[in-house]
Parts: C-alpha cells; sequence; structure tokens
C-alpha cells in the first residue's frame, strides 16, 4: 500500500529521515518549477526553494494533516515568495483586467516535434512566447496559474495556500489562461 504525503510526514516528525527523502523526492521538481516560474532571477529561486523545505523540516513537529501536503508546502511556498516580493518592494494583489469570457477551448498539444524541422521552430518559437508571457503576468495570476497547473491543487487548494478566495483564486486562473493563450495565438 503507497503511503500518502501526510502519512510521510508525519513519519517524518517521528524521526524516519527515510521518509521525507521520499517526500522529498516525490515534490521537489513541482516544487522548484513553481518557484523558478515565479521568480525571474535563478538564485532567488534557488533560495526561496531551500528556505520552502527547511521550514517544511522545521514545522515536523508541529505538522497536522489539516490538509493536503500538497496545499501545506506550497502555502509555506506562497509566503516565501510574498515575503520577498515585499522585499523587493513587489505589489502582490493586482487582478488587473481581463475578460470574464468563456476561456475556450483547450489548446490541443503540438505533435511530436522531432517528425518535422519546421515543427521544431514553430513550437521553441510557442515555448519562447509562452515563458515571456507567463512571465510578464501579474505575480498572483502568475502563482494562481502555476499551482492549477504545476502543482495540480484544485481552486479550493490554491485558495487555501494563498489564503485568497475562491473567486479570486478562479479569476486569477482565467486571467492568467486568456493571456497566456493570447500570447501562443499571436
Amino acid at each position: 500500500m503507497p503511503e500518502t504525503d501526510e502519512q510521510l510526514m508525519l513519519a517524518f516528525a517521528q524521526g524516519d529521515a527515510g521518509a521525507f527523502d521520499r517526500l522529498y523526492a516525490r515534490h521537489k521538481g513541482t516544487v522548484y518549477r513553481f518557484v523558478a516560474r515565479s521568480l525571474p532571477a535563478k538564485a532567488d529561486a534557488e533560495e526561496i526553494f531551500q528556505e520552502v523545505w527547511m521550514k517544511a523540516i522545521e514545522a515536523r513537529g508541529r505538522y497536522e494533516p489539516r490538509a493536503k501536503f500538497t496545499t501545506w508546502i506550497y502555502a509555506i511556498a506562497h509566503n516565501r515568495l510574498v515575503d520577498l516580493w515585499r522585499k523587493k518592494g513587489l505589489s502582490v494583489v493586482p487582478l488587473d483586467g481581463g475578460s470574464e469570457e468563456d476561456d475556450g477551448p483547450p489548446i490541443d498539444p503540438p505533435g511530436n516535434p522531432a517528425d518535422e524541422p519546421f515543427a521544431q521552430v514553430s513550437t521553441k518559437e510557442a515555448l519562447e512566447r509562452f515563458a515571456a508571457a507567463l512571465a510578464a503576468l501579474p505575480p498572483a495570476q502568475r502563482e494562481a496559474f502555476l499551482l492549477k497547473e504545476e502543482a495540480e491543487l484544485s481552486i479550493a487548494e490554491i485558495a487555501q495556500a494563498t489564503g485568497a478566495n475562491e473567486e479570486a483564486v478562479k479569476s486569477r486562473v482565467r486571467y492568467a489562461t486568456a493571456k497566456l493563450r493570447e500570447a501562443l495565438d499571436g
């Protein structure tokens, strides 16, 4: 029977260091991508990433599985990002314009880019446009989008992790998705 994240964290709190190793192995990639895509400077991202896991280690004795482990760890990441943004004088709040309309059908992923050189170039250019558009999103929208897509958190879990209400999270994800689609279509 596979161990849940919550069981692993509780086992770690009881002194099982191997449990933390398994937990870290499960989530290090998605947590790092979330943090790295939320910040322009790689050094800041690496520092925040380390701080997130240090906070998790420090909190092991106080950990209570009141929510999913992923919600808890992304709440730590969110708080560390907010601290850094405030330190750098950035605003965390902006929910700028955008349309309340339906986002339309999902974007179909490209075929195998190795099949055709033109497809490789088009895919590379689309990825560059996407990365630039993602970096240009307001921090709150980028964070909500990444938590939904990278961390696969639900709207409710994102709201819990960030301290925002669910409607704000839905709006942030919708605006971010619309802007990213527009960048890919452009």
